[in-house]
């Protein structure tokens, strides 16, 4: 073989090799795409994952399957998600239970919440509200504290599971109101609901996206927002902080992916995550749940927000003297 036709030859499996790369690169996404929710259906995060999660799959050419794996306040899930293969098939819906909350309150987490993922953006924020079951005798959170105040230990509050926002909320009103209601933690937001309308558990402080419904079925009754402001989406309600001075907890959600997925597949599925929420229908469905849609913002800024919000809650979380007990 001469040089000519060796250099030839060379020059061929070269070219071979760029196109297989390019078709490589090409490919993503060439099978579905499964997105975890670590919470039940009919939860905030599992809502919003649908809402976002439809859209999507119609720009990506591929189903994007929500899975939902409740169970340890969020961990669970996000423990499936940390182990899974980086190559952008498994992402997760991330919540603030999530990358701020359990991180404060466990040590021995399976999963870190910087090492083991690469963000891709956040969806939405909302202020919580706090719901009571309907046949309760009180008509705001003043009330509420009284009525717990006359009965300690005698009531109920419900969450989606210990270390959840609902778990925290919880928490900060029994230390801010200096009550005592015992803390009954559930799989997920849409069982801890369920057991509110029945009377076992007398109140949940959650996002008024899993709220809603039973909000206007007229089911529960919601009686005040968490935020420092009041929910623009539920203006006729006061702040728990018009009662209780300093409370404040809102929840926000993202998708995140593996650690060490491609960048360019981190790019693609933002991309998309952002044109998904550009959509006036996603923004409009959003904005009826109790939620503000962010307009997804890029990695490094999620990942500055998941800090900050890591180090806020961490100091409340401090400061309460908030223990998992549970």
């Amino acid at each position: 073989m001469t040089s000519i036709h060796r250099f030839a030859r060379l020059l061929l499996v070269l070219v071979a090799a760029t196109i297989a790369v390019g078709a490589h690169a090409q490919a993503y996404p060439h099978r579905p795409i499964r997105l975890v929710v670590a919470d039940s259906a009919g939860g905030a995060p599992d809502q919003l994952a649908r809402l976002v999660a439809q859209q999507m799959a119609e720009l990506l050419g591929q189903p994007m399957i929500v899975d939902n794996r409740a169970g340890a306040g969020g961990a669970l899930g996000a423990d499936v998600v940390a182990k899974s293969p980086p190559d952008g098939y498994t992402l997760l819906m991330t919540t603030t239970a999530i990358y701020a909350i359990l991180p404060n309150l466990r040590k021995d987490l399976p999963y870190d919440p910087v090492r083991d993922f690469v963000p891709i953006g956040r969806i939405a924020t909302a202020s919580n509200v706090l719901v009571i079951n309907d046949a309760l005798p009180v008509q705001n959170v003043a009330g509420l504290v009284r009525y717990a105040k006359e009965r300690p230990g005698a009531m109920n509050y419900a969450s989606a599971g210990v270390g959840t926002p609902a778990h925290l909320a919880g928490e900060m009103l029994n230390l801010l109101a200096d009550i005592k209601v015992v803390h009954v933690p559930y799989k997920g937001a849409a069982p801890a609901l369920l057991d509110v309308i029945a009377g076992n558990a007398q109140y949940i402080i959650t996002s008024p996206i899993a709220a809603g419904a039973h909000m206007n079925a007229g089911r529960v009754r919601a009686i005040a927002t968490t935020g420092s402001e009041r929910n623009p989406a539920l203006p006729d309600l006061p702040t728990v902080a018009d009662a209780l001075p300093g409370y404040e907890i809102t929840q926000s959600w993202g998708i995140v992916a593996p650690a060490g997925t491609p960048d360019d597949i981190v790019k693609r599925v933002g991309d998309e995550l952002g044109k998904a929420l550009a959509n006036a229908e996603v923004r409009d469905k959003i904005l009826k749940t109790g939620a503000v849609p962010t307009g997804n913002d890029s990695p490094p800024a999620f990942a500055g927000f998941m800090a900050k919000e890591r180090t806020r809650l961490g100091d409340v979380i401090a400061r309460s003297k908030i223990e998992l007990k549970d």
